[in-house]
């Protein structure tokens, strides 16, 4: 189709087929919503570079029905320890202790390459998505009341496609950002370093590390990450002077390698050299076009949150356009994707920067103080401390504002008792709106929830109604911890609002009217 001719109209655009991309396409299309979607590459970057993804994104994809499908991909995410200037132990991350609060291991390393490919397969299965491969947007012009895209072929044929929305995804140096003039906001970290991936053999494997390390030491601060299987990455901060291209070459990877490998005891999969940032976008929004993933925001991988973060953002922005798109809510919802999502990228990514600080630190003497201090806060015995304690809440944007410590938060996902054995919340409440009362909860909660607007589509759970019998006793202690009778979840499963009499739930449900 030229493009003088009467553009392709679509409810949603997205540029760019990534895992943010696809887990956006693919949230929308289980609803039924036109999707173009396009990449002008034609096939998953076969190298990995995300390597550590979360709960809340095997939730993501329990919801698009692939997480069974990639268990073969992931394994349990090791402990963190570091070492400090002495080769000393001065702090350690870990992982949650059972029962898991989502339903999954909280922390996951995975296969990149196999989890896109899977990923790629269910959504490009959907009957209302389109996906265009080997298709680049060489122009794009927002309107009032739909965007334009025009897209160029690998055989440099072009057409016009409309969309009512439009979500960029095309990553860090993205194309649709810098046609709306949005700006980048520099956290204030700037650090070249050198990611290499190796495949270990066995003899290799028996030297190296059995938990995941981060070497705090000021001559060279380094990471080492124990990936599925055989697979092992390490960051290696680069020391003034050296030049980040040689510094990537094999002979200099393995020169880097030889504290711990020789070449004979694993193969170089990947090794990169990257300037690691701290950005995040000014605005996310710009008409009817929105940002997500690295077009939003980079930051440094000491947690492991890149790609998580682009996820997230798919997730809350994905279940606004589908209400808007289909009448359930009016435009306005969606700018409290920014406000949400800008503040929780900027908090949790300052927060990662400081833990690149603390890794990172290059002079001696400071090195030494920090040593000392973390010592000292906990008493001279290294405690775990679970990596999910870094996550903030979200704040401001589509939530109660009453101010209770549950709001924001993620609403956990007991395992349910079912005659052939226990399932998942989700897979019994599905993934709109719902209002889940604590056992013995006053009637009037229930009463109350029926004056939610039809939109809403609330869906209703008591904790130990007939055939609502949780294994996991996850949900009761929740309930109990946040001391509250009722908890108003979002279906991107974190909290709107909790509640301990009816009035005030009554009072949330009559804020959510269009």
């Amino acid at each position: 189709m030229s493009s003088e001719m009467i553009p392709e109209l679509f409810d949603v655009a997205i540029v760019g087929f990534g895992p943010t991309g696809a887990v956006a396409a693919g949230l929308l299309g289980l609803q039924g919503i036109r999707v173009f979607v396009c990449d002008e590459l034609t096939e998953v970057y076969d190298k990995p570079r995300a390597i550590a993804l979360d709960h809340e994104i095997m939730r993501v994809f329990q919801q698009l029905g692939i997480a069974q499908a990639l268990e073969p991909f992931t394994e349990p995410f090791t402990n963190s320890e570091f070492y400090g200037v002495d080769g000393q132990l001065i702090k350690c991350m870990s992982t949650v202790a059972p029962p898991y609060p989502l339903g999954f291991t909280p922390s996951l390393v995975f296969t990149q390459p196999a989890m896109e490919a899977v990923l790629r397969q269910r959504v490009s299965s959907m009957p209302s998505v389109q996906v265009n491969l080997g298709h680049k947007v060489t122009g794009l012009q927002p309107s009032d009341d739909a965007v334009t895209l025009t897209v160029t072929d690998a055989q440099g044929q072009t057409r016009d496609v409309s969309a009512r929305y439009l979500i960029a995804c095309d990553g860090a140096s993205s194309f649709v950002r810098k046609q709306m003039g949005i700006e980048l906001q520099d956290l204030g970290f700037d650090e070249p370093w050198l990611v290499v991936d190796v495949l270990v053999n066995d003899k290799g494997l028996a030297k190296l590390p059995k938990v995941s390390v981060q070497y705090c030491e000021p001559q060279r601060p380094c990471t080492y990450v124990i990936g599925p299987k055989n697979h092992r990455r390490w960051e290696i901060a680069l020391n003034p002077g050296e030049d980040p291209q040689q510094m990537a070459t094999p002979e200099a990877t393995w020169q880097l390698l030889s504290r711990w490998l020789q070449p004979d005891e694993a193969t170089l999969w990947r090794q990169a050299s990257y300037q690691f940032h701290a950005l995040v976008a000014k605005e996310w929004r710009y008409k009817r076009v929105f940002i997500a993933g690295d077009a939003a925001h980079q930051q440094p991988p000491f947690l492991g949150q890149g790609m998580c973060q682009g996820i997230r953002d798919a997730a809350n922005l994905c279940w606004k356009l589908a209400d808007v798109v289909q009448g359930r809510a009016s435009d306005a919802l969606l700018d409290s994707y920014g406000a949400e999502r800008k503040g929780h990228v900027t908090e949790l990514t300052s927060r990662i920067k400081g833990i690149g600080q603390l890794v990172g630190q290059r002079d001696v003497q400071k090195a030494r103080e920090r040593d000392a201090r973390l010592l000292a806060e906990c008493g001279g015995q290294v405690q775990p401390m679970p990596r999910q304690n870094v996550q903030p809440a979200l704040v401001g944007g589509c939530l109660d504002t009453s101010g209770h410590a549950a709001v924001g938060t993620l609403f956990p996902q007991a395992w349910i008792e079912e005659a052939a054995g226990p399932v998942r919340m989700d897979e019994l409440l599905g993934c709109g709106w719902r209002l889940l009362l604590q056992t013995g909860a006053d009637a009037a909660f229930a009463q109350a929830a029926s004056s939610a607007q039809p939109g809403l589509r609330l869906r209703v759970q008591s904790l130990g109604a007939p055939g609502f019998q949780e294994s996991s006793g996850v949900l009761a202690s929740w309930f109990e911890r946040m001391g509250c009778q009722a908890a108003l979840v979002r279906p991107d499963h974190y909290v709107y609002g909790a509640f301990n009499t009816a009035q005030d739930l009554k009072a949330a449900l009559l804020a959510l009217q269009p």
